[in-house]
């Protein structure tokens, strides 16, 4: 079987550990037909070599499919991903990415989530695991971004 991630150790050496996007946890949870088997592969790899790490924000987007917090917390154990809040100075880089995705044209009128997820990466030296790296790409490039080599069609 192939690797998810090429050279994830590598890639890895700088930071300090792995911040899961919600949209792997998603795709595994729903057993998405198109992404399900990559996210988990990449997910199970990833965990062995670094720490898993969510903050509220994507505990938040992967809450709207459960109907308990002990359901979500089954499926999110804190022995597994350890949970971060979103760094104040994280909050402002986000702001400030916010600002620049206004500047070319974007057309909502608060931050996504996608600018808060990135800034925390990005100012806690954590690399992010994700399957939609686009704006992560535009908005974060110091970022490693661990994603799929192609997208699927």
């Amino acid at each position: 079987m192939t690797q998810a991630i090429l050279n994830l150790q590598a890639r890895l050496r700088a930071c300090r550990g792995v911040l899961v996007d919600s949209n792997i946890l998603l795709d595994i949870a729903t057993n998405d037909p198109g992404w399900g088997d990559w996210s988990a592969r990449a997910l199970a790899e990833t965990a062995e070599h670094a720490a898993l790490i969510i903050n509220p924000i994507i505990y938040a987007e992967v809450s709207i499919g459960y109907t308990t917090i002990e359901a979500l917390d089954a499926v999110l154990p804190p022995a597994l991903y350890r949970r971060e809040p979103l760094p104040w100075e994280a909050g402002f880089l986000a702001g400030k990415s916010f600002l620049l995705y206004r500047k070319r044209g974007g057309l909502r009128t608060s931050p996504l989530p996608d600018f808060y997820i990135g800034a925390h990466a990005a100012i806690e030296h954590l690399a992010l695991l994700t399957r939609d790296q686009a704006r992560y790409r535009s908005y974060f490039s110091t970022i490693e971004i661990l994603a799929p080599t192609k997208r699927k069609t």
